[in-house]
């Protein structure tokens, strides 16, 4: 294991800068898809079934990313042709996505354009995505490892903060914040655009300073048997790696059920909650309800700042578990408190609370993982991994609906239809969902692979 040398903090940056720019993309689309599909015509019973189109398409794309990229070897590296073409993708939909409202389809088109848009947004945002924790567990040493993913949760939160408040940055500056009926407002519009150039020009920074690995350098590196031509052509059976799968896979995977469950919410319903809580209204075509959708973008903004600062203390814990879950707990509270705060300047704290879990759930679960894995099938375990966090949010979204109708408010008349009231109910699930999770974090066992 002598091979395995130490990377600089710079080189541990360039690895994971392009992050920061398909994090935009990533924060852009979290905070605006319930606001533009509101907007569109979407009724909100129906909203979360939209939420569905972005982890199924994760769950399809990245096991099968990661199983193509553990085989591929060319002159543009083993990860990054993964990460050019999702780039391109993405940059080409973000341009797309803001003006579903804007061909002069029907509602119901200009949904379903929409929805295909999404689906294209995030299948290339998860394209673009998962090469980036690839290459850290690819080139980075086990004793870096957790400084690596740290260095990549910053960005990932930089790129956040950036994404989040784009909307409000240009609606500061004087572009309409408003709309003709069934368009999305010049502000947000504007954001995708500019979002979509961040992101190429970060994904080809990563790509000039970055130099990945030849075949002999990175089973060198990993201590395992260097790989025959005619084994990089052998098909990837990811059944089979499931059942060989560490323990720490299924456990960590249990924890993550929980966590994204409670996130795909906040993704959802933060909008239509503090529009009907701090507004006083649950209009989605009307100028409060866009201030709303800004304010979302300032809230999500905030807790991407609470995710950098909690982040700094999560290393000084002696135990990784009781950093791990006590995280998870601050974020429960954070969610419950939503329900009960009318100002919005109180809703940072919550905010703030909630970037404390999702600081963990950014750095603990992939370190936890990739110190349990071998070199051999990283790229394909990492991409199978990846439905711990698509899986829990396709259901999150297939019973939001029922659980809005359930538990939510009384349904209020907004011109000639009834819109759904309570969404900040739909919060407080949330922070029970974390609570559950902090519990499985204590069911962890991890240890080291076998190469």
């Amino acid at each position: 294991m002598s091979n395995k040398r130490n990377l600089s903090f710079w080189q541990m940056w360039n690895l994971s800068f392009g992050f920061f720019g398909v994090q935009i993309a990533y924060a852009l689309q979290s905070a605006n898809i319930s606001r533009i599909f509101a907007t569109l015509g979407a009724d909100p019973h129906t909203l979360s079934f939209f939420w569905v189109l972005p982890p199924l398409m994760g769950m399809i794309v990245q096991p099968i990313v990661g199983a193509m990229s553990d085989k591929t070897w060319c002159r543009l590296g083993r990860r990054k042709p993964y990460l050019y073409v999702g780039s391109i993708v993405a940059v080409i939909v973000m341009a797309l996505l803001p003006n579903s409202g804007s061909f002069n389809l029907t509602v119901k088109a200009a949904l379903g354009f929409g929805a295909v848009m999404l689906m294209l947004l995030d299948t290339s945002i998860n394209m673009a995505m998962q090469p980036f924790k690839m290459m850290v567990g690819d080139m980075v040493n086990e004793e870096q490892k957790t400084k690596a993913y740290s260095i990549q949760s910053l960005l990932c939160n930089a790129g956040s903060l950036v994404g989040y408040l784009f909307p409000y940055f240009f609606t500061w500056i004087g572009i309409k914040n408003t709309a003709p009926e069934g368009m999305i407002p010049p502000s947000v519009t504007w954001s995708f655009y500019i979002g979509a150039a961040i992101l190429i020009l970060c994904v080809l920074f990563t790509g000039v300073k970055v130099k990945e690995m030849n075949p002999e350098e990175y089973a060198a590196f990993h201590g395992i048997e260097p790989a025959k031509k005619e084994e990089k052509k052998e098909k990837t059976n990811m059944l089979k790696l499931l059942v060989k799968a560490p323990a720490a896979f299924w456990q960590i995977g249990l924890v993550q059920f929980f966590c994204w469950f409670a996130f795909l919410y906040m993704w959802n319903n933060t909008t239509g909650a503090i529009a009907e809580t701090v507004w006083g209204t649950v209009d989605a075509k009307s100028s409060a309800f866009q201030a709303a959708g800004d304010w979302t973008g300032v809230l999500f903004a905030v807790q991407a700042v609470g995710s950098i600062l909690w982040a700094l203390v999560l290393p000084l814990f002696r135990s990784e578990k009781i950093g791990y879950s006590f995280s998870l707990v601050l974020g429960a509270a954070g969610f419950i408190s939503t329900y009960f705060i009318t100002n919005q300047y109180m809703l940072f704290i919550s905010f703030l609370l909630i970037g404390c879990a999702w600081a963990a759930m950014l750095a603990m679960p992939f370190a936890m993982l990739t110190n349990s894995l071998s070199g051999k099938s990283m790229g394909t375990y990492l991409g199978l991994f990846n439905c711990t966090i698509c899986l829990p949010q396709i259901v999150a979204a297939l019973v939001g609906g029922f659980l809005l109708k359930t538990f939510g408010g009384e349904m209020v008349a907004v011109g000639d239809k009834m819109v759904q009231s309570g969404q900040g109910v739909m919060l407080v699930i949330a922070g029970i969902s974390l609570l559950l999770g902090a519990l499985a974090v204590f069911g962890i066992r991890t240890k080291k692979a076998n190469k």
